[in-house]
């Protein structure tokens, strides 16, 4: 993919309030397409994006409730900013999420070449629907947050584990890059509800002191100045500014770092729903159990019937 690269000139270049300049291109990003960003004097660099028709798509496999269909929805943006940083055809980002206790029992999405699937599996019998606002330890009790990155051209796996504490998910999923990874990151999420449907945005912005991707990041501080600035302004990104379908995402960052230099706006992939079910698929799975496994599988007419949990198909297989 080629990336075009945009630069936005700062209020104080004399002009309007109300007019920016955009050297490459005028293309507008509103939802379903993730955009990176760079600040190059403030070595930082981020992802923003907004979920709309492919979230409706993915969460109406199942009859989540209020609260269940929020979480995925954050769960969704989280890994498409995380995956969105991966470089390499085929890598692939997963995320989940293993209760102790808890309501949820198990939650997975996972990101590939721009690609979205996730579900959560819970026990309707003990889901009350309260609203939207089921804390974290409601839905997962003790639970912890696996975060694992897996790597197609070099066959290599990287895993993060870390607790489910704090406020949402996006808090466990910036613990994670700083225990992990070790890179001071912010990360903002909304979600909102409406007769058109769920609409889930996200901002993540981290900084990287050597000022350049992909080398080794050295003397990492939370509180190095310029990364301060940043996530400063990023937290004063408001939650309808951020779940305004109305607003690019350009001009999102714009409002926020605006006073910088330059800003490059580099566009990413277009996100879909990637859900890999096929027969084919489940026959090669299969075909990798023994025999003696595959016949208790079966029924009485020799089918195995394999359900899908991201898309709550089933497919029947004929041993």
């Amino acid at each position: 993919m080629v990336f075009r690269e945009t630069r936005l000139i700062s209020f104080n270049d004399g002009m309007s309030p109300h007019i920016r300049r955009m050297t490459d291109t005028q293309s507008q990003t509103f939802s379903d397409r993730l955009l990176g960003f760079a600040i190059p004097e403030r070595h930082c660099r981020g992802r923003t994006v907004r979920l709309g028709p492919v979230l409706d798509e993915i969460l109406s496999a199942h009859d989540y409730p209020t609260a269940l269909r929020h979480c995925l929805s954050e769960a969704l943006v989280l890994a498409a900013l995380m995956g969105g940083l991966l470089k390499g055809e085929g890598d692939q980002l997963t995320m989940q999420a293993q209760s102790e206790g808890g309501i949820a029992n198990l939650l997975v999405c996972d990101y590939r070449d721009g690609e979205l699937r996730g579900y959560i599996e819970h026990d309707p019998a003990r889901f009350a629907d309260g609203g939207a606002s089921a804390s974290l330890t409601t839905l997962f009790g003790r639970g912890h947050l696996a975060i694992t990155f897996d790597i197609a051209k070099t066959g290599k796996r990287y895993q993060g584990i870390v607790p489910l504490e704090g406020e949402s998910l996006s808090a466990a999923v910036e613990s994670y890059f700083a225990q992990s990874e070790q890179v001071p990151t912010r990360i903002r999420t909304a979600i909102s509800s409406g007769a058109s449907g769920t609409l889930a945005a996200g901002l993540l912005v981290q900084h990287l002191p050597d000022g350049e991707e992909g080398r080794e990041r050295l003397h990492a501080r939370l509180d190095h100045p310029e990364w301060e600035h940043v996530s400063i302004l990023a937290d004063s990104l408001r939650h309808e500014e951020l779940a305004d379908p109305e607003l690019p995402l350009e001009e999102l960052i714009w409002r926020l770092y605006h006073e910088e230099d330059q800003v490059r706006v580099l566009p990413g992939p277009v996100l879909g729903k990637g859900c890999r079910c096929t027969e084919a698929h489940f026959e090669d799975v299969l075909s990798r159990f023994p025999k003696e496994d595959r016949r208790e599988m079966a029924d009485d007419d020799g089918m195995i019937v394999v359900d899908c949990a991201f898309c709550s198909r089933a497919f029947a297989i004929q041993d």
